[in-house]
């Protein structure tokens, strides 16, 4: 198996590094093939928050399908951040590529106003999947593929919501740490702006990820990388990590391993899909 980013251990807690060059030449062919692969689709449709990690998406697409191939939707809702909104256009106004803005307040609130107790996390949920729907309806007009924007920080964490940010079939991010997408982002020029910014998933104002996680994404990307490779707490511990980070990092991954596995079927016979009917590619 190709190996573009080295997760190999050294005698530090930092975060993992990436080979920002190797890395962008590696998911620039994996969107080009993917996009060949499903014959019906010569377009990518993407969701640009005004984020880093959409920002880094865009400009993977943009190299490998050309500018003019990239729809790009911004789908604010009615509290969303101005500033998140301009973000997104700098970010398509230096790649050239399409986009429109669709709000989805109406479409939201056309649902809320009969949950009117719905607290900020359901709000929130609603509002992402309301976003995706518009994304594949998207893909279905302009026969694009919709392409993903999470991290393997957000996914491992579980900081995501079901069926929402982690819908789209392909997604270029999804094996690097937030740590990671942000030197990607240096390496292809993406505006300082939108790299330096706080992250936040823009449901309120104030809000940001690491406040709600209750750790920074280079603390917890620093724990990932030794954890996921078997580490248990009293060795990361022993390693250097702090036990209160520790914890909240164990805490996440093991509480949200649900989140990141299709829907579990109950089989009654031996074909039972995605658990004995496997195309060779799905081992």
């Amino acid at each position: 198996m190709l190996t573009v980013v080295s997760h190999a251990l050294d005698d530090d807690v930092t975060p993992p590094r990436i080979n920002g060059r190797v890395a962008a030449d590696w998911l620039t062919h994996f969107i080009l093939d993917e996009i060949r692969t499903r014959r019906a689709m010569n377009a990518a449709v993407i969701g640009l928050s005004g984020g880093v990690d959409s920002a880094v998406t865009a400009y993977l697409c943009a190299r490998a399908l050309g500018p003019q191939n990239v729809h790009a939707f911004r789908l604010p809702y009615a509290t969303s951040s101005p500033s998140s909104l301009d973000d997104a256009q700098t970010v398509a106004d230096a790649l050239g590529i399409h986009l429109r803005t669709i709000p989805i307040t109406g479409a939201v609130d056309g649902y809320l106003q009969y949950e009117p107790d719905a607290d900020a996390r359901r709000r929130g949920n609603v509002m992402a999947r309301t976003r995706m729907l518009v994304l594949f309806d998207q893909s279905a007009k302009l026969g694009g593929l919709p392409v993903g924007t999470g991290n393997k920080t957000e996914r491992m964490l579980g900081y995501f919501t079901w069926h929402a940010d982690d819908t789209p079939p392909i997604n270029p991010l999804g094996d690097l740490f937030k740590t990671q997408v942000w030197a990607l982002a240096r390496y292809l020029g993406v505006p300082a702006a939108l790299i330096d910014k706080a992250p936040s998933a823009d449901l309120e104002a104030g809000q940001t990820d690491e406040g709600d996680l209750g750790i920074t994404y280079a603390r917890a990307d620093a724990i990932l990388r030794v954890m996921l490779l078997g580490y248990n707490d009293a060795q990361l511990v022993r390693r250097g990590f702090d036990p209160a980070d520790v914890a909240v990092v164990r805490r996440r991954v093991e509480s949200t391993h649900w989140k990141r596995h299709l829907p579990t079927t109950a089989m009654l016979s031996n074909t039972a899909i995605n658990e004995f009917y496997l195309r060779p590619v799905d081992f």
